[in-house]
């Protein structure tokens, strides 16, 4: 029988297995799925073991409503490749923009914190592009910048940092803004030391920034 937290009831044979398996396809999000938020929350501590057997931890924060799963720091680091577990959650390289774009949203999440308000962040497209324009070569075509942007916007979608939004009822005419809610589990994968970094890091975008523009003209 498997244990029990003080004073509960013992956990189903399948308790475990159920949290671990969508634990492993992605972020669960605890207004995406309440009931099991509230089960992840009563057996975190065996969910913990029992992932760290596969060289995982789990990575919960109650205040924001997410948890995640990535690779226990010891494994990745152990000396002999041949004894480091494989890898089950895989890294995801990222492109320089989606890097930038990231980085940006981290900053406006910062600054909503700051002002103690709204805990949700919701820009439509064209305010990410006002945010992105300073760090953009210039560049006569416009419907080709925003269409490189809505490319690394979907990428960013993907990844789990971006939710687009539902057109609201008749909200839905041609040239209606996109809007995208930043989903709060960036400030898991971007933290307060990264961010204290951020104008130094925004720096060198925009230094490697124009020396892609300077290496451009040259080549014309």
């Amino acid at each position: 029988m498997a244990d029990a937290p003080a004073g509960g009831t013992p956990a189903p044979p399948d308790a475990l297995p159920s949290l671990a398996i969508p634990l492993l396809k992605g972020v669960l999000y605890q207004e995406s799925d309440p009931a099991l938020w509230s089960t992840l929350l009563e057996w975190q501590a065996r969910v913990r073991d029992y992932v760290a057997v596969l060289g995982l931890e789990l990575m919960l924060d109650e205040a924001e409503g997410y948890a995640f799963l990535r690779s226990r720091p010891e494994a990745e680091d152990a000396p002999d490749v041949g004894l480091r577990p494989p890898r089950l959650v895989a890294r995801r390289p990222l492109s320089f923009h989606v890097s930038l774009i990231l980085a940006l949203l981290r900053k406006k999440l910062a600054e909503l914190d700051a002002g103690g308000g709204d805990t949700r962040l919701v820009l439509s497209r064209d305010e990410i592009v006002e945010m992105l324009r300073v760090f953009l070569p210039e560049s006569s075509n416009e419907a080709r910048v925003v269409e490189r942007i809505d490319t690394h916007l979907n990428r960013i979608v993907d990844l789990g940092f971006l939710r687009r939004m539902k057109a609201a009822a008749g909200a839905a005419a041609p040239g209606a803004q996109t809007t995208y809610e930043v989903r709060r589990i960036l400030k898991a994968f971007v933290d307060a030391e990264w961010l204290a970094e951020l104008d130094a890091r925004l720096a060198a975008y925009q230094a490697e920034l124009d020396g892609r523009e300077e290496a451009d003209r040259a080549q014309e």
